[in-house]
């Protein structure tokens, strides 16, 4: 069959096969690069505090510019940005697969997240618009969270492969097929949308406060370690982060197309589920970012055995997200099962800040991996219903552009907060004459508590914040469901 003739049903699930395809570079992408980091460090020499870089660098370009990418993308068309986005994204990646030396890593990571954001924000709109059928929709939605986190057990694992049989470069390598194969696919199938047109304006100031301000914020974040937390480089660099927010705040308040309307936040649901995603991240994120740490430095595994390490959790949510959430969410509502999820999360944060020097895999660090695994498999989709339930169907691509910005910003300072108090904790043991070993276990365990402790806050403002009341009329024009891309992983930063 001509796949151009194709029947619309039949076209429109072929473009979920290619948006799902991008989606899967992307998160192959991060997960690749977290268990390669070591080997990153060894070849280019990177310090501690420059290594949090190599995967901040992308968090921070691909949170902050989500929003501005998927105002493009109703202006100048979905197909337009999405294409855009694959190709930056994949020229990246070769120049990240040849990067001589950090500065030019760091600034291919950059990049990386420019192309990533471009894809990721209207990957959602084009599900959103080619499935407008509830049950349809849902099928689609299944399909883009289990491909999602597929790809990042295929990452772990092909990570450790190509580190170990070749270099970490081939880490970076492995997206040029996948992402010339999805722009010509899409290029083909993809059906062309005009767009609303760029007359109607583009908020390029206000992107360019948001987004320097969140990395102004991340940087002090992350030289609290090297300078510390009352030094004038870390209080100069939140206090610049403050007032461009602010800044930001206001200009959005006062011109007439904003990249972010204020009117979004009366969303209670959007904006208070928003919040709950934040401290959640922040301790899956840690579950890489400390487990990759105390598996490599401690236990000595290689990139490939660490890699395998992580299976129960990934392919726990995998299992999840074909449809025995969605069935709990039926019986139970999607309240309980949020917090019942959020709250083994919690569980196994705390049992891995149990981890010793010796401590075997099993059952303690499977038991962990496997219940942090269950506990966000049963998390995401009831928070990404509770969060997505008001939202007008004129603004649906806003509100699933704020549900990724939050995890993606609050991923990155997540990870940026959990890799200062671990590292922070191991040199001040170091400093009084405690061993190497010692220190590094006791900061990660530090790390962990500070993960799980997070965890619980989410349970609670959850219970606060996400309980049922009766929409507002004005707000009951669509129920719009869009899923925003699962984790983008992780960090990497030996505290010795």
């Amino acid at each position: 069959m001509n796949l151009l003739s194709s029947p619309p049903d039949s076209r429109r699930w072929s473009t979920l096969f290619i948006v799902c395809l991008a989606q899967l570079m992307i998160v192959l992408d991060v997960t690749i690069v977290n268990v390669a980091l070591p080997s990153i460090q060894r070849e280019l020499h990177f310090s501690q505090a420059n290594l949090s870089w190599v995967v901040n660098a992308f968090l921070v370009t691909f949170g902050s510019l989500l929003l501005l990418a998927g105002r493009l993308g109703d202006l100048a068309g979905r197909k337009r940005v999405f294409l855009a986005g694959l190709t930056v994204f994949t020229v990246a990646s070769l120049l990240c697969g040849i990067a001589p030396s950090q500065g030019a890593l760091i600034g291919a990571r950059f990049l990386q997240g420019v192309g990533a954001a471009a894809q990721a924000s209207v990957i959602l709109a084009i599900i959103v618009t080619e499935f407008p059928e509830a049950a349809d929709r849902a099928r689609a939605m299944s399909a883009y969270v289990f491909v999602s986190v597929a790809g990042g057990s295929i990452g772990l694992l092909a990570g450790g492969l190509l580190t170990q049989a070749l270099s970490w470069h081939w880490v970076f390598f492995v997206n040029l097929p996948i992402g010339a194969a999805a722009f010509l696919l899409g290029s083909a199938l993809i059906r062309s949308d005009e767009g609303l047109g760029l007359a109607h304006g583009v908020d390029w100031l206000g992107s360019a406060l948001v987004t320097v301000s969140l990395m102004s914020a991340i940087y002090a974040i992350v030289e609290a370690t090297s300078y510390g937390w009352g030094s004038a480089q870390v209080l100069g660099c939140l206090g610049l982060a403050a007032a461009l927010m602010a800044a930001f705040v206001t200009l959005e308040a006062r011109i007439e197309n904003p990249i972010m309307p204020l009117r979004i936040l009366r969303l209670r649901g959007l904006v208070n589920a928003s919040l709950v995603r934040g401290l959640l991240v922040t301790g899956m994120y840690s579950t890489f970012f400390l487990g990759t740490l105390y598996l490599e430095h401690i236990r000595h595994y290689d990139a490939l055995q660490t890699g395998a390490a992580f299976l129960p959790w990934t392919m726990t949510v995998a299992v999840l997200s074909r449809g025995i959430t969605a069935g709990l969410v039926r019986r139970f509502g999607a309240l309980p099962v949020l917090t019942a999820g959020i709250a083994i999360t919690a569980a196994g944060l705390v049992l891995f800040s149990t981890v010793g020097p010796h401590t075997a895999y099993f059952p303690t660090i499977f038991l962990a991996n496997f219940a942090i695994g269950l506990g966000i498999g049963n998390a995401f989709m009831p928070l990404l219903m509770l969060a997505m339930q008001d939202v007008p169907a004129a603004d649906a691509g806003l509100g699933s552009g704020i549900t990724n910005v939050s995890q993606q910003i609050g991923g990155a300072l997540g990870l940026a907060v959990l890799s200062t108090v671990a590292t922070n904790h191991t040199n001040a043991l170091l400093s009084s004459g405690h061993g190497l070993t010692t220190s590094l276990i006791s900061g990660y365990t530090l790390a962990f508590v500070v993960a799980a402790g997070a965890t619980v806050a989410a349970v609670l403002l959850a219970f606060a914040l996400l309980r049922p009341r009766a929409a507002r009329p004005e707000l009951q024009l669509a129920a719009n469901q869009p899923t925003p891309a699962p984790a983008n992983l992780e960090l990497e930063q030996q505290a010795a």
